[in-house]
C-alpha cells in the first residue's frame, strides 16, 4: 500500500508528534505545527495518536493511492477533491485503488494536514518521522515532497473506517487577525514600559518569512532599557549573553520585526525572549499567513495551564465521539 505524489504542492513534509526529549543536544522537536488538526486526523481514520500525517502550506499535494485506503484532510479551510468530485474535510473518506486525492485554492488558514489509516511510514530518526529539512533528517529522506515520490503507508491503524465526522462546533476558525494569549518573560525587562505595551497593543503583520522555523512580523519599533551590554554579548540591545529558546518564544532583533520561533528552529542563542506563546495557540498561529495580522495577549501562568488543560479535554472529547 502506498500513494504516489503526482504534485507535491508548495511544501508537503511528513511529520508526527515532534523528536521530544533532544532539545539539550541541539535537535529541535519538529513535528505538526498544527498540533490539534494533526490530532484529530488521526482520530478520524482510525489511527493511534503518534501515527505520521502529511502537512502541506498554502498548496495542498495531488495524491494518488494505489490500494484502498481511509484519508482525512483537516487544518485549513480548502477544498478537496477526490477525482475531481468535491469532499468534505473534517471527515474521513473512503478512497480506492486508483483514485486522486487533490486540492484547490486555499480559503483561510495556511496549512491542510493530510492523514491516511495506518500513517505514513517512513524511518523513524531518534524516535520520530517528522521531517527537519534544515539538516535533511527524517520524513522521506529528509526533504519536503517531490513529484513522483512513492510513500508507503503502515498497517496498524486502529480502526480505518470512513463516514467519521468532526462536530461543527470543534471544527477551528481561522480569522485574518488571530489572537495569540503570551506568556510574557523571560527577558521582558530589557524592554521599556512603553515598548512593552506597545507590542500587545499593536496588530502584527505576518511577512512572508513565515515557515516552520519561526514567524517574522511587523507593525511597530520597540525601544530597550539602555544598559552596558554584559560581556559575551553583542552590540544590539536585544543580545544577551546566551539563553535556551522554548518553542513558541519571541525575540525582537534591534527592536523591529517581533520573531516567534516554532517547532524547527535553533534551541538557544544571544537574543532576549520577551514572552512564549502558549502553546494551544501554536496551532492557530500555524493557520496565519503572510498578510494576516496578529495580536499578541498577556496571560499569567494559571491562565496558561487551564488552556492547556481544555483543550486536553477537547481532544479527548473529540477523539471519544469519533471512535
Amino acid at each position: 500500500m502506498s500513494i504516489i505524489v503526482r504534485d507535491p504542492g508548495l511544501e508537503t513534509t511528513v511529520q508526527d508528534t515532534g523528536r521530544l526529549g533532544h532539545y539539550a543536544i541541539g535537535f529541535p522537536p519538529s513535528g505538526a505545527l498544527d498540533s490539534y488538526a494533526y490530532h484529530v486526523g488521526n482520530a478520524l481514520v482510525g489511527n493511534a495518536p503518534g501515527a505520521a500525517a502529511l502537512e502541506a502550506v498554502y498548496l495542498g499535494p495531488t495524491l494518488e493511492f494505489t490500494a484502498d485506503s481511509v484519508v482525512a484532510v483537516t487544518g485549513a479551510d480548502i477544498p478537496v477533491t477526490l477525482d475531481g468530485e468535491a469532499v468534505p474535510t473534517w471527515e474521513s473518506l473512503a478512497v480506492r485503488a486508483g483514485q486522486t486525492l487533490a486540492f484547490g485554492q486555499l480559503a483561510a488558514g495556511a496549512r491542510p494536514y493530510v492523514a491516511v489509516a495506518g500513517g505514513i511510514d517512513v524511518p523513524t530518526y531518534y524516535g520520530s518521522r517528522s521531517t527537519y529539512t534544515l539538516v535533511g533528517i527524517g520524513g522521506f529522506e529528509g526533504r519536503a515532497l517531490a513529484d513522483g515520490d512513492e510513500l508507503a503507508l503502515g498497517q496498524d491503524a486502529v480502526d480505518p473506517r470512513a463516514g467519521r465526522r468532526v462536530d461543527d462546533a470543534d471544527i477551528p476558525v481561522h480569522p485574518t487577525t488571530a489572537e495569540l494569549r503570551l506568556m510574557v518573560g523571560l527577558h521582558s525587562y530589557r524592554l521599556t514600559p512603553d515598548s512593552l505595551d506597545r507590542f500587545t497593543s499593536t496588530a502584527w503583520k505576518v511577512t512572508p518569512d513565515a515557515n516552520r522555523v519561526g514567524y517574522r512580523y511587523r507593525g511597530a519599533e520597540l525601544e530597550f532599557v539602555p544598559r552596558e551590554q554584559p560581556f559575551g554579548a553583542g552590540s544590539d540591545p536585544a543580545n544577551v549573553t546566551d539563553c535556551g529558546y522554548p518553542v513558541g518564544s519571541v525575540q525582537v532583533p534591534g527592536g523591529v520585526e517581533p520573531i516567534v520561533l516554532l517547532q524547527d528552529a535553533v534551541t538557544g542563542g544571544g537574543y532576549a525572549t520577551l514572552g512564549t506563546v502558549v502553546s494551544v495557540d501554536r496551532d492557530r498561529l500555524a493557520q496565519t499567513k503572510t498578510g494576516d495580522h496578529t495580536r499578541f495577549v498577556p496571560v499569567d501562568l494559571d491562565e496558561a495551564l487551564r488552556i492547556r488543560h481544555d483543550r486536553a479535554a477537547q481532544l479527548d472529547r473529540v477523539r471519544s465521539s469519533l471512535a
